[in-house]
């Protein structure tokens, strides 16, 4: 009952200064608004990109040539990977579904008066399926194209767009790097991440690009794909054991390559952009500390205030705890006003930013539950703040009491 009455107390306190409670709740809805808007765009960024970078495949490993070192520090690194370690690992390594050998390199693209600066890939027939590229018009080149090291491309998406805007690219010739290629095909968009495209390139056969446009006799990397993912880890073992003999890498001896799998890529990635989002909701963290300081300010206020009050209360009897308790429930009750509004605002910005801007975001339970429990801790913690100062109302007490009695 008594809590009742103190509530109804409080409430009538807050509603008496209508203004200057809304700008004490403002400095909560800010910060709460900011930390679920920072988090659900972090969140919706995290998983755009995992789901972009599954799309290259989930069941891939990856072989690259190692690093030079001199005296233990890297250098650079060995061309030590070559078509025929390619052919050999698809030959001899069980549970695999194919082998992609890769070059690559930014070259200029020209198509009559257009040109561009594009990745050139150079790969095997089998990329396209391992990197899970679909084709839309015309087909990928074939292994017989790739033995002769004939001069015939497909155009991603995003070049397509920057040299053969409302032109159907099939049968006309493009210069890479001022030879003539034939366009045989475009592929499906991916779609592009923030600091990668995969739709800004062109594919070409790799003996071809090799031969015809790099000058070079290694591979620069090696896709392999699996049946299952459950298999990646024997498969990396696998390739590895074939590696060093191939290499003639005795034992003890550091390999001159290494194999990754893309699982482990994207956790990686995964991390990372978990961090990056903890990051942004820390910094949208700060402004609700900002609102809890907020509070604490206006609850110090308000007792200098009703110091009045305060020692009547004191003189006919009240206890120091009923009094706090009161400048508490005023200071959690800001907290939950500032905390709801901030939740719906939050919310607001997050469908807002998703339909005007086109990014994903994703507004969980987790983010909503924080930070409206971290508002509320934020009141609870500042409501106890005016204490010492409730303290320092004695000598106001005493005075009273002498003129009540005089």
């Amino acid at each position: 009952m008594l809590i009742w009455v103190m509530f109804k107390m409080a409430l009538r306190s807050l509603m008496t200064h209508k203004l200057r409670t809304f700008l004490t709740a403002l400095g909560i809805i800010i910060g709460v608004a900011s930390v679920i808007s920072m988090i659900s765009i972090g969140e919706g960024a995290r998983r755009q990109t995992l789901n972009t970078i599954s799309k290259f495949g989930t069941n891939i490993i990856t072989i690259k040539p190692g690093q030079k070192k001199s005296r233990h520090v890297t250098t650079g690194r060995v061309d030590t990977l070559t078509l025929e370690d390619a052919e050999f690992v698809e030959k001899y390594v069980p549970l695999i579904m194919g082998v992609a050998a890769q070059v690559y390199r930014s070259a200029q693209l020209k198509f009559e008066n257009k040109n561009t600066n594009t990745t050139v890939r150079g790969t095997g027939a089998s990329y396209a399926r391992l990197a899970n590229f679909e084709m839309d018009r015309g087909r990928y080149f074939n292994n017989e194209e790739i033995r002769s090291a004939r001069r015939v491309c497909v155009v991603g998406a995003t070049v397509l767009k920057n040299l053969f805007e409302g032109i159907n690219p099939l049968g006309k010739t493009v210069k890479v790097d001022g030879k003539n290629f034939l366009v045989i095909g475009t592929t499906v968009p991916k779609g592009a991440l923030s600091w990668y495209d995969p739709d800004d390139q062109v594919f070409i056969p790799v003996t071809t690009a090799q031969k015809r446009v790099f000058g070079m006799k290694h591979v620069q990397s090696i896709d392999v794909k699996a049946e299952k993912i459950e298999d990646l880890e024997i498969i990396k073992e696998d390739i590895s054991r074939l590696l060093r003999q191939r290499h003639n890498i005795l034992e003890g001896k550091e390999d001159d390559f290494y194999v990754q799998n893309s699982a482990q890529w994207l956790n990686s990635w995964g991390d990372a952009a978990k961090t990056f989002t903890y990051l942004l909701g820390g910094i949208a963290g700060i402004s609700l500390m900002v609102g809890g300081i907020g509070i604490m300010n206006i609850m110090l206020v308000s007792v200098t205030e009703r110091t009045r009050e305060i020692g009547i209360r004191k003189a006919i009897g009240a206890k120091k705890r009923e009094i706090l308790q009161q400048f508490l429930i005023e200071s959690v009750l800001i907290s939950f006003l500032g905390g709801g509004i901030g939740i719906l605002l939050g919310i607001g910005i997050s469908r807002i930013v998703s339909n005007i801007g086109g990014w994903e975001t994703i507004v969980s339970t987790q983010s909503i539950i924080l930070s409206f429990g971290f508002s509320v801790a934020i009141g609870v913690f500042f409501g106890f703040y005016p204490e010492p100062l409730i303290n320092t109302v004695e000598v106001s007490v005493n005075n009273l009491i002498d003129i009540i009695y005089s």
